[in-house]
C-alpha cells in the first residue's frame, strides 16, 4: 500500500526535487532566474521600509541648490564667487564641522569676463598702462576660481568627482585612500575604472579631500547599495560620504578582515577612528536609508543671505547638493521613486556613525543552499502524503519560521537571502495542491469524457467522486435495457419540412432523454426516432429494473404533455412504443479504432428491441419481458401474451406494467384478473369461454388488446392449432 502511494507520488517528488535543484543552482550562481532577483529585491525593500528610522538626523545637513536658489541667484552653474561665499558662510558664520560638495568642478569659471579682459590686455590694449594697472587691481576680484580655492581653506572641505569605465580623464584626482598594493590583494573584486572626471588642480590642491559620487544601481535601476572604494591604476579611492566623514574627523582610513560570527568566513571592513564599515567583495555597502526626508534641507539662497539662525548648522556635517529636477540628480531608491542623490550620501554618513550598515556574511550563500536542500527533500517527501489543508499549514509554518529567522538576522545587521527559501516552500505547496487538484480534475474529466454523453449529470458527478471505481472495459452484468420508437414515424416525416422534422425530433428526444436521466438511465444511442438506454452501468444500480420500467411509463406521460405543445405548433401527434428487458449482458467500450462506443450487447438486448417492435400489435405503451417482471415483485402487471419473436427459438411471456403496488386502482386490477382468466381459457383452446370473457371486457372498456384476441379466436376456430398447441403466438417480423 505504501509502495503504491509512493509510486503515485513519484512524479511529484521528482518535480519537487528538480525545482529545489534549480533554486540551489540559482543561489550558487550557475543559473540566473530573473523572477527570483525581482522577488529578492522586493523582499529587501520591504524589510527596509518596515524597519527604517522615521526620524531626522541633526548631525548631517543638506544645503540645497533648489528651485528657490536658482530663481534668486540664477541658473546653474553659478559663478564660483557665489560658491566661495557659500563655503565661507558655512564655516565662518555657521561653524559647520565639514562641507562635502556633491558637485564636480572640472571646467574653469569664465563667467567674470577675466579671460576676455586678459586677451584685450595682451592685444588691443597691449601698450595701455592704465588698462594693465586696472586689470591688475581687478584680477583678484574677477578670479572666481581663485576666490573659490581660497575659500576652501575656511574649513574641512571635500569635493566630488566621478569615475568612468571608459578611457579619458579631466581634472585631477585626490590622493588615494590606499596606494597601489597597499590592500595586499583585498581589492581584487573592486570595480576597476579606466577614466575619471576630476576637479581643477587649483581647487583640488586647496580642498581637504575629494570623494567619488558614482551611484550603483541594481538590475532594476534601484539604488540599494553604494560603493565605498573604487580602483584606478592600482590605487583605491574613497566615496564622497566616506571622504567627508574622514575629513570631519581628521582620521586616516585602514582596513581589516573581520570574522563572521559563528563561522570560519570573514568579510572586509574599512576602519577609521573606531568606526567600522563592512563591505562586500566590490567594496559596496547597503545604504541604511531613513524615511524621506531624513535630514534638514536649507536653501543655498537662505544660507548666502544668512536667513538661517547660526546655531542651526553648528558642528553639523554639511553636504551641498541639489533637489532641482532640472539638475538631474534624482535617483530611484527603495524609499522613493524620485530621491535626491545627495541624501543617499547623507544616509551613508549616518549609517557609519550609528554602526547600522548591514552586510551579507560570507556564509550566506552556503547557508541558503543548505536550507534549500534540506527543505526541498523534506517537503518533496512529506507534502504528497498530506491533505491539501495540512500541507498548506505545514508550509505556512515553515515560511513563517523562515521570515522570523531572516528578520532576526536583519535586526543584527545581516542581509540573508529570503526569496529563494520562500519560493521553494510556497512553490512546493502550490505545486502539490495544484497537482492534487489537477489529478482529481483530470480523473473527473476522464469520467465526464467517458460517460458524460451517456450518463445523467448527477451520476457523472457521483462517479467523479471516486473515478478509480469506473472504467469502460467490457464486463458481464445484469442490466435492464429499454428501446423506444415512434410509431408511424416514416409517414409523419413525409408531412413535415426538413427543418420542422429536425425541430420536432430534437424536442421529442430532449424530453424523453430528460425522463431517462431523471431515472438515472444511461443513453446508449439515438437511432433516428429510436432511443436505446440501459440501467445498471456504469454505476451499479440494484433497482435498475424498477427505474427502467418507471422511466418507460413516465416517458408516455411526458409524451402526452409534449403532444399538447406539438398541437399548438401544428405538428402531428406522436405515439411511442417502449420495450424493456432485464438480464445479463456484455457492457463496455465496443467498436474499432475508427469508431468506438460504450454500449451493451447480448440476447437480452435483442429481445428488448423485439419487445418494442410488438407493442404496436397490443397497443400497449410499455411491454416488458419475463426477466423484468420477475425482478419487480412490488409492481402490478398484466400478462399480454406468450410469443416467439424473430430470432428466438424459445417463447417468452410479455407483460404490460400497470404501476406500483398500492397505486393501481381496483377496477384496473379486476380487469387484469379477468383478462388473465380469458388468457387461460384461450391457451386451453376453450374458445367460447375465452370469447365470452373478452367480449364482456370489451363491452365495459374497449381495448385494442381485447379486439386482438377476439380476432385471433376467429382465426383459430377456422384454423385449429392442434391438441399440442402451447399457446405461443409467433411473430416473423422485427
Amino acid at each position: 500500500m505504501q509502495f503504491a502511494k509512493l509510486k503515485r507520488a513519484f512524479p511529484r517528488i521528482v518535480v519537487s526535487l528538480l525545482i529545489t535543484l534549480l533554486l540551489v543552482l540559482a543561489i550558487q550562481g550557475s543559473v540566473r532566474l530573473g523572477f527570483l532577483d525581482r522577488l529578492e529585491a522586493w523582499a529587501y525593500d520591504t524589510r527596509l521600509q518596515l524597519t527604517m528610522p522615521h526620524t531626522v538626523d541633526p548631525r548631517v545637513v543638506i544645503v540645497n541648490i533648489d528651485e528657490k536658489s536658482l530663481k534668486q541667484i540664477g541658473r546653474w552653474p553659478w559663478g564660483r564667487d557665489k560658491l566661495a561665499e557659500l563655503t565661507t558662510r558655512l564655516f565662518e558664520h555657521y561653524s559647520v564641522a565639514a562641507v562635502g560638495y556633491d558637485v564636480v568642478f572640472a571646467e574653469p569659471d569664465t563667467s567674470s569676463g577675466l579671460p576676455a579682459l586678459e586677451k584685450l590686455s595682451a592685444t588691443r590694449f597691449k601698450h595701455d598702462q592704465s588698462f594693465a594697472h586696472a586689470l591688475k587691481n581687478a584680477r583678484p576680484l574677477l578670479d572666481y576660481d581663485g576666490r573659490f580655492a581660497a575659500s576652501l581653506h575656511s574649513g574641512p572641505t571635500v569635493l566630488g568627482y566621478y569615475f568612468t569605465p571608459y578611457p579619458g580623464t579631466s581634472g585631477v584626482l585626490p590622493k588615494p585612500a590606499f596606494a597601489p598594493g597597499a590592500m595586499a590583494g583585498q581589492d581584487k573584486g573592486f570595480i576597476n575604472n579606466q577614466g575619471y572626471g576630476g576637479n581643477l588642480s587649483a581647487l583640488q590642491a586647496n580642498a581637504a579631500g575629494a570623494g567619488f559620487f558614482n551611484m550603483l544601481a541594481d538590475f532594476d535601476g534601484v539604488t540599494r547599495r553604494m560603493l565605498m572604494l573604487q580602483k584606478y591604476q592600482g590605487a583605491d579611492y574613497e566615496a564622497l560620504s566616506l571622504a567627508t566623514l574622514l575629513t570631519a574627523f581628521g582620521s586616516p582610513l585602514s582596513y581589516e578582515r573581520v570574522a563572521d560570527a559563528g563561522s570560519h568566513y570573514t568579510h572586509l571592513a574599512l576602519v577609521a577612528d573606531g568606526l567600522r564599515v563592512p563591505v562586500d567583495s566590490q567594496a559596496a555597502v547597503y545604504v541604511p536609508y531613513r524615511a524621506y526626508p531624513g535630514y534638514r534641507y536649507y536653501s543655498a539662497a537662505d544660507i548666502l543671505a544668512q536667513r538661517i539662525p547660526a546655531g542651526e548648522l553648528e558642528n553639523a556635517i554639511v553636504l551641498v547638493g541639489t533637489t532641482a529636477p532640472g539638475l538631474l540628480d534624482l535617483r530611484v531608491t527603495p524609499v522613493a521613486r524620485s530621491y535626491p542623490g545627495v541624501e543617499i550620501h547623507a544616509n551613508l554618513i549616518s549609517g557609519i556613525l550609528d554602526d547600522t550598515i548591514r552586510y551579507t556574511p560570507g556564509y550566506a550563500r552556503d547557508l541558503t543552499m543548505a536550507i534549500l536542500g534540506v527543505l526541498g527533500v523534506l517537503l518533496a517527501l512529506i507534502l504528497p502524503r498530506l491533505t491539501p489543508l495540512r500541507g498548506a499549514i505545514l508550509s505556512l509554518i515553515l515560511a513563517g519560521l523562515m521570515v522570523a529567522g531572516n528578520y532576526w538576522a536583519w535586526q543584527h545587521r545581516l542581509v540573508l537571502p529570503l526569496a529563494a527559501p520562500l519560493v521553494l516552500i510556497l512553490g512546493l505547496m502550490l505545486l502539490n495542491m495544484a497537482w492534487g487538484f489537477f489529478s482529481e480534475t483530470r480523473a473527473r474529466r476522464q469520467i465526464t469524457g467517458l460517460f458524460g454523453q451517456y450518463v445523467p449529470p448527477d451520476l457523472v458527478e457521483e462517479m467523479s467522486q471516486d473515478p478509480s471505481r469506473f472504467n469502460m472495459h467490457s464486463e458481464s452484468k445484469e442490466l435492464s435495457i429499454l428501446f423506444s420508437d415512434v410509431r408511424g414515424f416514416t409517414t409523419i416525416s413525409e408531412t413535415l419540412a426538413p427543418q420542422q422534422l429536425s425541430d420536432l425530433l430534437n424536442e421529442f428526444l430532449g424530453a424523453m432523454t430528460q425522463v431517462i436521466h431523471q431515472r438515472m438511465g444511461t443513453i446508449d444511442k439515438y437511432m433516428g426516432d429510436c432511443i436505446m438506454a440501459f440501467w445498471g452501468a456504469p454505476m451499479d444500480n440494484p433497482n435498475h429494473a424498477r427505474d427502467a420500467v418507471l422511466a418507460g411509463m413516465e416517458m408516455q406521460a411526458a409524451l402526452t404533455e409534449l403532444n399538447k405543445t406539438f398541437a399548438a405548433k401544428g405538428w402531428p401527434e406522436l405515439h411511442v412504443g417502449v420495450g424493456i428487458n432485464t438480464g445479463r449482458v456484455s457492457v463496455g467500450n465496443m467498436g474499432s479504432k475508427f469508431r468506438i462506443a460504450y454500449t451493451v450487447m447480448g440476447d437480452v438486448v435483442n429481445l428488448a428491441s423485439r419487445l418494442e417492435g410488438i407493442t404496436k400489435f397490443y397497443m400497449a405503451p410499455v411491454v416488458v419481458g419475463e426477466g423484468t417482471r420477475a425482478a419487480l415483485p412490488d409492481m402490478e402487471f398484466i400478462e399480454l401474451d406468450l410469443v416467439r419473436v424473430k430470432g428466438k427459438e424459445l417463447p417468452v411471456a410479455i407483460f404490460q406494467p400497470l404501476g406500483l403496488q398500492g397505486e393501481v386502482d381496483a377496477a384496473t386490477l379486476a380487469a387484469a384478473q379477468r383478462f388473465a382468466g380469458a388468457l387461460a381459457a384461450y391457451r386451453a383452446q376453450r374458445w367460447d369461454e375465452a370469447e365470452t370473457l373478452l367480449s364482456a371486457l370489451q363491452a365495459e372498456t374497449p381495448s385494442k388488446l381485447y379486439t386482438l384476441y377476439i380476432e385471433r379466436l376467429t382465426h383459430l376456430r377456422d384454423n385449429p392449432p392442434g391438441e399440442d398447441w402451447d399457446g405461443v403466438w409467433i411473430y416473423e417480423s422485427k
